[in-house]
């Protein structure tokens, strides 16, 4: 494989009404390789306008979910969905939190699941799946008539990003994502303003002031899963994007040299060091369920904020007091100086889904997902989880729970400014284990700033070395 390029240089798409999500304009992508092998067992049915995607009626079709903030009721539905459609197909769903473990060995021996939601802790490299030609092109799939309506197309109803987000330096998509994410800052609103009788902070001064009054009151400004400290990436990537801009995002993507050594993180390196030197943070949480533990303190009232996904308010809720008005809360600016405002967003379509390439109802597989995308199983998919499905339009007129209504309004407020880590996604690696182990030292305070830094730019510049890692490069 040779290198491929990628313009996210271009125009930002900015979003109309509120349930769209404003991302990066992506040019169009160019590769060596078409990727995928036509050597393959996958089953095909009569082609029609009833089945524009040529499913095999009664081939089994088997769905592997990942069991963990949405559980896998929402997934149900889709296969209920399918049943009905084709009541001579039978449909296996399993969940568990384990993806990599019991889908990867069978996706080497030939023999994967038809559908898998790649997520989780212990989800699969999708660059090396698709490095490898393990994983369908579902582009058939995007230019197929959409569920509701046959005179749309399946990608002209998603919100932007989801199709961008499924590319690793190819036209072909890999990768289809279900839910609108919204990453930041989660509080209590009637904590800030009973409790603490404030309003969320704007700047870091604010927020360290707010923390400092919190802990006179004998509680903790902020707590992380410490046995997953790389959720300290969803309130800190924003703030990289506001300290450095666009552009320091970009070196971040591209691997360029000296993007983790710049002005821009250590000041945001700087900023969660005085969090942590002054003790605001509630720590801890160091094992396997180490974000449901944070989450459950954050939930009873230990700690003010907590850096989460807009899953958390479905993950949560056993634990969330009836008048505790979950909110998110974009990142706080450093100085007036940024190069991004305050309202910055890191806020990507996620909970991504993948097709094997060897999969042997491939067919029935992209025919679940354009289920997956019709109106009403996105719109169970809301009730079921309490979060934004990718379908545009979908949730319109509903009652929304605080949670969903504030990632709306936040989108909305960001405008032009939601920002998105691509790099999270084409070198999984690196944010997964490498960030997770720096900023794990780091927030224990094992680490100095100098040191965290000089570590993740080592770490993006081995990546950027390794021949055996198919790299994106900005045309």
């Amino acid at each position: 494989m040779g290198t491929n390029s990628v313009n996210r240089r271009a125009v930002v798409k900015r979003a109309g009404a509120a349930s769209l999500l404003a991302v990066p304009g992506i040019g169009s992508l160019a590769s060596c390789a078409t990727g995928g092998s036509e050597d393959n067992k996958a089953e095909k049915g009569e082609k029609s306008a009833g089945n524009p995607l040529s499913v095999k009626k009664d081939a089994a079709l088997q769905v592997y979910v990942f069991n963990g903030g949405y559980d896998d009721k929402y997934a149900r539905y889709v296969s209920d969905m399918y049943e009905k459609k084709y009541p001579e197909a039978e449909v296996d769903q399993k969940k568990t939190e384990k993806i990599a473990t019991q889908t990867q060995p069978r996706i080497v021996k030939g023999d994967p699941p038809d559908v898998i939601n790649n997520s989780g802790a212990d989800n699969m490299n999708i660059s090396a799946l698709v490095k490898n030609e393990q994983v369908a092109d579902v582009t058939e799939l995007l230019d197929a008539p959409s569920w509701d309506d046959p005179d749309v197309k399946v990608r002209d109803i998603l919100v932007p990003g989801v199709v961008e987000m499924g590319q690793f330096g190819t036209d072909a998509v890999h990768q289809l994502n279900v839910a609108q994410t919204v990453y930041g800052i989660w509080y209590s609103d009637t904590m800030l303003r009973e409790t603490l009788e404030a309003e969320y902070p704007r700047t870091w001064d604010e927020m360290l002031a707010l923390c400092k009054k919190a802990k006179k009151k004998g509680l903790h400004g902020w707590t992380y899963p410490a046995g997953h400290p790389r959720y300290m990436f969803f309130s800190m990537y924003a703030m990289f994007g506001q300290a450095g801009g666009r552009k320091q995002l970009e070196a971040m993507d591209y691997l360029e040299p000296n993007a983790w050594k710049s002005d821009a993180v250590k000041a945001v390196f700087e900023a969660y060091e005085e969090l942590r030197a002054k003790k605001y943070v509630l720590q801890g949480f160091d094992g396997e369920k180490a974000h449901i533990e944070a989450q459950t303190a954050w939930t009873k009232g230990k700690a003010v904020f907590i850096p989460d996904g807009s899953w958390v308010e479905n993950e949560a809720k056993p634990t969330t007091p009836k008048n505790f008005e979950m909110r998110v809360g974009a990142t706080p600016s450093l100085d007036k100086g940024d190069a991004m405002p305050f309202g910055t967003l890191y806020a990507p379509p996620g909970e991504p889904f993948l097709i094997p390439e060897k999969a042997t109802n491939r067919q029935g597989g992209l025919e679940w997902m354009r289920m997956m995308y019709s109106k009403k199983a996105a719109r169970n998919f809301f009730r079921e989880v309490s979060s934004m499905p990718v379908v545009k339009g979908a949730i319109d007129g509903l009652d929304l729970p605080p949670g969903v209504a504030s990632s709306q309004k936040a989108i909305k407020t960001a405008g032009d400014n939601v920002v998105i880590a691509f790099f999270k996604e084409w070198y999984t690696e690196l944010w997964n284990e490498d960030f997770n182990s720096v900023i794990g030292k780091f927030m224990n305070g094992e680490t100095s700033v100098k040191e965290a830094m000089d570590t993740m730019q080592k770490a993006a510049d081995r990546v950027a070395k390794d021949l055996d890692i198919q790299k994106i490069k900005k045309s």
